[in-house]
């Protein structure tokens, strides 16, 4: 099976506006797929592996290498391996600054972002990729269905059947706690790190208390519980969302919610190998709740601002999207008959939110009122035009 990413289109019309590209994203999401396809349009481009050591040494040294190639496009794969190239290519940039020179990929870290931030600015454009969604695959539910238990990591999509698909995922779990955080410089022990992550998943959409983590976790402190969590948001891996903090007069929760960014390792974690493990599991509501968020945070344009809506009195929506001058909430229900509860219709009033919808597991979308519409997740692209009219 063949998938159209829809980010193709967008890496490739960045290439022709800056003369670096950093495609962003975890192992195994398919960045490599997408950079050679965008290569092979690309006459003659050099396409180097910096976890190949003849690429390595290649690259030793690039203020000697890359003015060589100033006419090819140059694809530096897991350049998270070589720091230093960031450094180098500062000087090249400034000396040739036509678009579409550099297509770099890195599994995403702190540090990745901190050496091309420093080094490349104003020269460089960040992309990105996140695992497959639902715009991208077959609308049946059936499809859908899939996508959710299994994730968007291709190979766990795409795997011959659900027991397959599982053991892909657990596979990928270990070897990014055992190979690929230690590469990055990440001194935690994989099975500590791994509770830490199940533990997250059992709390899946819920605020953040480190303290409460560190605890639970045998007694480490908020500030490792912390650091623990910064990982994996800064690789990709877990979502932080911030809250939305208007200027209501009201007592505003002032604490991220967490999630376990792919629905599919979320599962994995939990132990939920097939769709009725997950329907019959407290975590289903939270899990689709995470889900739906994933799914609109990469519909939405790049500069719109998300984030929830919680007071102590109780008024709550599960996302509130800002994009110019608009406001638009976003309500979240694991239903089929979905009945947003009275603190969504206190939060619309709170934020003076004049147009929302209601995003749950139905076959078609129907109005609650003049103001909330109820809508299947295939309707994700009424939401991105309401936000950006």
């Amino acid at each position: 099976m063949m998938l159209d990413r829809r980010i193709e289109a967008l890496v490739a019309r960045r290439l022709t506006q800056s003369p670096a590209v950093v495609l962003l994203g975890p192992r195994q999401v398919g960045k490599t797929t997408l950079a050679l396809a965008i290569a092979a349009r690309a006459p003659g481009a050099l396409v180097l592996d910096m976890e190949r050591e003849s690429d390595r040494a290649a690259l030793a040294r690039p203020e000697l290498f890359l003015p060589l190639h100033r006419d090819r496009l140059v694809v530096v794969d897991e350049v998270q391996h070589l720091p230093g190239l960031f450094t180098a290519l500062r000087p090249e940039i400034d000396a040739d600054r036509r678009p579409g020179r550099f297509l770099l990929l890195g599994s995403a870290s702190a540090d990745l972002l901190r050496q091309s931030g420093e080094s490349l600015a104003g020269r460089v454009a960040y992309v990105e990729m996140v695992p497959i969604l639902a715009a991208e695959v077959a609308p049946d539910l059936a499809t859908l269905q899939r996508l959710w238990l299994r994730g968007g990591y291709p190979l766990s999509f795409l795997a011959a059947d659900d027991e397959a698909s599982n053991a892909w995922r657990q596979d990928f779990i270990r070897t990014f706690l055992q190979r690929d955080l230690p590469a990055m410089g990440v001194r935690v022990p994989a099975e500590t790190l791994r509770r830490f992550w199940t533990m997250l998943a059992h709390l899946q959409g819920q605020l953040q208390n480190a303290s409460q983590l560190g605890q639970s976790l045998g007694g480490v402190s908020h500030v490792t519980a912390g650091r623990y969590l910064d990982t994996l948001v800064d690789t990709l891996m877990v979502r932080r969302l911030p809250p939305h903090l208007a200027n209501v007069g009201k007592r505003l929760v002032k604490s991220p919610k967490v999630y376990v960014r792919d629905s599919g390792l979320l599962h994995a974690l939990l132990g939920l190998a097939d769709v009725r493990d997950l329907q019959g599991h407290p975590v289903a509501g939270a899990s689709w709740e995470g889900f739906v968020v994933e799914q609109m945070a990469a519909a939405l344009p790049v500069q719109a601002q998300l984030g929830f809506y919680r007071t102590a009195a109780g008024a709550e929506i599960d996302l509130v999207v800002e994009h110019r001058s608009r406001k638009i909430g976003i309500e979240i229900k694991f239903s089929s008959a979905p009945k947003p509860a009275r603190g969504f219709w206190q939060a619309l009033q709170d934020l003076a939110i004049g147009q929302a919808f209601v995003v749950a597991p139905v076959a078609r979308g129907y109005a609650l009122d003049e103001r909330v519409r109820v809508l299947p997740l295939s309707g994700l692209p009424e939401i991105v035009q309401a936000v950006s009219a």
